[in-house]
């Protein structure tokens, strides 16, 4: 549960910190990845998805409007989305041992959900109501 004392800025400081611990373990992940031509496929794909999130969430944090906010939260969710079925693409397919890929796939899980939550929290809330999070 979280602490209603937080402030906003805090909260939304330490889920910039996960998104970007997340990224430097999707790096790391994708560098275990075989050099097969399936897995530098794979490599590049979750690369990609994986690692922009955290940016992204960045530029919503310094949104010009609100609807420019919205939309950028909605591209968070939709990496961490694409991210999870790269996740499940090496793990059905053995390219990485399971016990490599259970904690990243449980805080992708996690992203989602938190993202989700928050992308509707956004388009009910009145724009006028929209809380700085600079």
């Amino acid at each position: 549960m979280e602490d209603p004392t937080r402030s906003s800025q805090s909260q939304a400081d330490d889920l910039e910190g996960r998104l970007i611990d997340f990224a430097v373990r999707i790096v790391k992940l994708s560098g275990g990845l075989p050099r097969t031509p399936a897995g530098k496929h794979i490599a590049g794909q979750i690369m990609r998805s994986g690692t922009s999130p955290a940016p992204n969430y960045g530029e919503a944090r310094g949104a010009e409007s609100y609807a420019d906010f919205v939309h950028k939260l909605s591209i968070v969710l939709k990496e961490l989305n694409e991210t999870l079925i790269w996740l499940r693409v090496i793990d059905k397919s053995q390219m990485l041992r399971r016990e490599l890929l259970t904690e990243i796939l449980k805080e992708n899980t996690e992203l989602c959900k938190i993202f989700t939550t928050s992308l509707k929290t956004a388009r009910r809330s009145p724009k006028s109501k929209m809380i700085n999070v600079k």
